[in-house]
């Protein structure tokens, strides 16, 4: 169940990472302010709330989204609301160019839910960024918990000598297992057994700073 995901995240991590000093990362890396611009039709956007005064841009090109951030947010659609069981969510990512000092990280999250409201959101969400990277993280209301932290994987392309790079991601969820995969390769698995219940939102989360385009985002069900 979600609170045997709660209770193995606490395990891992003592302290959620909500509960650590932020300040000094904002006062080097401050957010950018971006020019918002309407959604396309469907799709919601979560802001995290130290962003909630920023703005985000997230636009339909080239027959997928480009992302410009200003403020870290998780984007979602109606129609992509998985009920409990198999299915497969994928995208692929394209930075387009390097973020200042470690990088910010973009990726996928499911099992959304209660996302408008600060007290009760809770989604499980996986991510890369430049430094070659992945981690995966769960939300509860305004906690954030480590489940795998910052781990280096081959598998995660960092920037080209063009400053771009290209990340095929997807999150496998089965009917043992939730596999996290990079361009092909499994980089991480958690076991269903504490974390039962997927249902709820699946969309994407881009962190704060970053231009990234999205190709080819899917969540297929009984995959």
């Amino acid at each position: 169940m979600r609170s045997n995901l709660f209770a193995t995240a606490l395990l891992i991590a003592a302290v959620p990472l909500s509960a650590q000093t932020p300040a000094a990362h904002a006062d080097h890396d401050p957010t950018n302010g971006v020019a918002a611009a309407p959604l396309p039709g469907g799709w919601s956007m979560r802001m995290d709330d130290k962003d909630a005064a920023k703005q985000a841009r997230f636009v339909a090109e080239d027959g997928g989204y480009h992302v410009t951030s200003g403020g870290a947010a998780v984007y979602y659609r109606a129609k992509d609301m998985q009920r409990n069981g198999s299915f497969t969510e994928s995208a692929t990512f394209i930075q387009t160019k390097p973020t200042r000092f470690h990088g910010e990280a973009y990726g996928l999250f499911l099992a959304g839910r209660d996302l408008p409201d600060t007290a009760k959101q809770t989604y499980l969400y996986f991510e890369v960024r430049q430094n070659g990277d992945f981690l995966v993280n769960h939300r509860a209301g305004s906690a954030v918990h480590k489940v795998i932290d910052w781990t280096m994987n081959d598998a995660v392309h960092k920037p080209d000598a063009s400053g771009v790079a290209t990340n095929d991601l997807s999150i496998k969820v089965g009917a043992d297992s939730i596999r996290f995969m990079v361009n092909g390769t499994q980089v991480a698995a958690l076991s269903r057994k504490d974390f039962s219940d997927v249902s709820g939102d699946a969309g994407l989360r881009i962190n704060h700073n970053l231009d990234v385009k999205v190709q080819k985002f899917s969540v297929e069900r009984g995959r």
